[in-house]
């Protein structure tokens, strides 16, 4: 057993009414192994504004795991921001992601359409200016963001969400160790000092993954898509998947990783059977 390393899962809101009970029962089972938090995204543009906050709120009031709000800038003016996360926080959510957010599709990353608030470093800063007491995480880039314009741009970003009062950062995807371990090599050189979580998601079906390379923008990872696309059964799929997420999780730790956040895709099991194969969990 791995004693005592944090991890954490993210859900998002569901997309239909009626899968909400399935979602409960889904957030029941991973609040039940301990996690440090529980993360609940948040649309494009605040398209699941209010099924975000009830998701979040079914958290703190239903379960003892902190729930972490995903709260995204783009397109709002300052005042509009700032009520938004006093609406989370009436609600009696106290942490946060703050994320800048992506532009409606087809859309270009403008001045326009960015809004009052250019950078996710800006929302961190008007959230710790609502609470001095607020727990803020942002994202960080092992593959570097998508809309960098030169190297290392995205760690330039980190080190002023930093500046601005982030306490940590969860890393988007990626599909091989080294990504991680050079990134967080490359930020603490930088001056980086907050802790770098790694975020890890068990990939079960190849088109899955073909999905999360085209959104992304990621290198497509060939062994693990070739292993996918030769598996003749979903269940030998979803081993392939898990095994790949283990050997992630392990390597990772090993190199000094504070924990592991778990990308869970709304289903318990497969990201329960790979905190139990890494021994986070019995």
């Amino acid at each position: 057993m791995r004693a005592k390393t944090p991890f954490s899962f993210e859900v998002y809101p569901p997309r239909k009414p009626e899968m909400q009970d399935a979602l409960h029962d889904t957030i029941q089972k991973l609040a039940s192994v301990g996690p440090e938090y529980i993360t609940v995204t948040y649309g494009a543009n605040g398209s699941s504004r209010d099924s975000s906050l009830e998701c979040v709120s079914y958290i703190r009031q239903n379960t003892a795991i902190d729930p972490l709000a995903h709260l995204t800038c783009v397109g709002s003016t300052r005042e509009e921001a700032e009520a938004l996360v006093r609406q989370f926080y009436g609600a009696g959510i106290r942490s946060f992601l703050a994320l800048r957010g992506d532009a409606p599709e087809g859309a270009e990353a403008t001045e326009d359409f960015l809004g009052e608030l250019k950078t996710a470093a800006d929302l961190v800063a008007l959230i710790r200016s609502v609470s001095p007491y607020a727990r803020i995480a942002v994202a960080a880039f092992p593959n570097g963001h998508p809309d960098s314009q030169r190297e290392n741009q995205d760690i330039e970003a980190l080190l002023a969400k930093q500046a601005a009062g982030a306490d940590f950062a969860i890393t988007q995807l990626f599909f091989t160790a080294s990504d991680y371990i050079d990134f967080v090599a490359r930020a603490r050189a930088a001056g980086v000092t907050i802790p770098l979580t790694p975020g890890i998601m068990p990939v079960t079906n190849a088109n899955r993954l073909a999905r999360i390379v085209e959104i992304t923008g990621l290198e497509t990872p060939r062994e693990l898509t070739d292993a996918l696309t030769s598996a003749t059964t979903k269940e030998e799929q979803r081993a392939i998947g898990i095994a790949h997420a283990v050997d992630l999780a392990n390597a990772v730790l090993d190199a000094g990783a504070p924990g592991i956040h778990l990308y869970a895709f709304n289903e318990h099991e497969t990201v329960l059977e790979v905190l139990r194969h890494v021994g986070v969990i019995e």
